[in-house]
């Protein structure tokens, strides 16, 4: 119904001011939002009113390493799109992975404030939760999901190129229309929120290769990159990864308890091991060799799906243990902290074999409070402040413990080791990524 009355002439009077007034030309992003600052310098009305919002999943499958290896990817994409315009990248929720198989314990909808310390991470993009994005956006809805995926004809040795075309989907996809006809889907465990539009990229590249997509190809204001794992680093080990890999600095209640773990059980603290920690990341720029550790062996015995597909750079554990003892003596140390997803049987095996063996065990209350990736962050912190480390080849857990020991400053030499299987011909170590400041 048309509007009547004083409502329909203050209607009126406000089109012909607003017609009267000149155009604004486009401004640039604020200040606060170009590439390398974080958001907490602009009001949070403000940059709300301003910004675009890029959320992300990955293949569910996928593990809690690599998706951390993911959010890399993604923050290097966000640095580009803020030399353009106003973004901010909302953190997927945790839950519901592969590895987290405690029982009874609630580990779905899990925020990023869990595990790692939020303000570390504005200091390098900005970044928001989910529920935060529920609430400046005005409910749970994503205006456009584009599904990664790779191009159906493949691709031809040696004649790599980085592409990216809007395809059908290749595969079915993981979402379907409501009466509504709006999209449903797992969206981290949030049953209300609901996709507008849904299609299929094949992409071939690193990250930053979507930004022109998201910049000229769509207007939404949030935008969704599903199986972002399909996207490569745009500069792998370079000074950009490893600005925001130091900035995924593990949430202060986790290194507490780690910390207070080492003291008690393992005679380790920072003054004595030289492994002093600067709050503030930017701040911390430590000479390799530097670092001491803790009087232990740290290591990371992977088991389960690593020995059900009888890899063979996978050794027995007979074999990790005769391993572990060499490297105890030819360190002098007496004891060593073994993170591992052994089962029972073979856990008890371990301590018949290695009395000297000491583990982060956490009570059903510590479980449910840290959850399976708090105790994750926890083994990782104790395993990156011992005086010697050993891991499991080609696995992300034990990648992101070399990760953590070089930002320490511990010599290389301690670091970037693995066992051998013992069938093994040629047991290559792990490459040394030296951090870049």
């Amino acid at each position: 119904m048309a509007a009547r009355g004083p409502g329909r002439l203050l209607l009126l009077l406000g089109l012909a001011a607003a017609a009267l007034c000149p155009p604004r030309a486009a401004q640039p992003p604020p200040a606060a939002f170009q590439a390398g600052h974080g958001a907490a310098s602009l009001p949070a009305a403000a940059a709300a009113g301003r910004r675009r919002y890029l959320l992300y999943d990955v293949n569910p499958p996928e593990g809690f390493n690599l998706r951390r290896d993911v959010y890399i990817r993604v923050a290097s994409l966000i640095k580009t799109l803020l030399k353009s315009e106003a973004w901010v990248l909302v953190l997927p929720p945790w839950g519901r992975l592969y590895h987290w198989q405690s029982p009874d314990i609630h580990q779905v909808r899990i925020p990023w404030s869990e595990f790692f310390d939020l303000p570390s991470l504005n200091k390098n993009i900005p970044v928001i939760e989910y529920e935060q994005f529920l609430a400046e956006s005005g409910g749970p809805f994503i205006d456009q999901v584009y599904v990664l995926q790779s191009y159906a004809e493949g691709w031809k040795e040696g004649t790599w190129e980085e592409k990216i075309d809007e395809r059908p989907c290749i595969d079915q996809l993981m979402y379907s229309k409501d009466k509504h006809e709006y999209y449903r889907g797992w969206f981290w465990g949030y049953e209300e929120t609901r996709g507008l539009n849904v299609s299929c990229l094949s992409v071939q590249g690193s990250a930053s290769i979507i930004a022109p997509v998201l910049l000229k190809n769509t207007s939404a204001r949030s935008v969704m990159i599903d199986r972002a794992e399909n996207l490569l680093h745009d500069h792998y080990g370079g000074r950009d990864y490893w600005n925001t890999r130091r900035s995924m600095v593990f949430a202060k209640h986790l290194r507490v308890v780690g910390d207070e773990f080492r003291r008690k059980y393992l005679h380790s603290t920072d003054k004595a091991d030289r492994t002093d920690y600067n709050e503030d990341w930017t701040q911390m720029k430590v000479k390799l060799g530097t670092a001491v550790g803790g009087p232990y062996l740290g290591v990371h015995l992977r088991r389960k799906d690593f020995i059900w597909g009888h890899r063979e750079d996978v050794p027995s554990l007979h074999g990790a243990v005769k391993k572990i003892r060499s490297l105890m003596e030819k360190h002098k140390l007496e004891r060593v902290f073994i993170a591992t997803d052994a089962i029972v049987e073979e856990t008890e095996e371990l301590k018949k074999l290695l009395p000297e063996m000491v583990r982060f065990e956490p009570t059903w209350e510590e479980l449910e409070l840290y959850k399976d990736g708090g105790i994750a962050i926890i083994d990782q912190w104790i395993c990156a402040h011992a005086r010697y480390f050993t891991g499991t080849s080609v696995s992300t857990f034990s990648f992101r413990i070399h990760e953590e020991r070089e930002i320490l400053g511990f010599d290389p030499k301690t670091t970037y080791n693995r066992f051998c299987g013992e069938k093994e011909r040629n047991c290559e170590q792990p490459t040394h990524w030296k951090i870049v400041y």
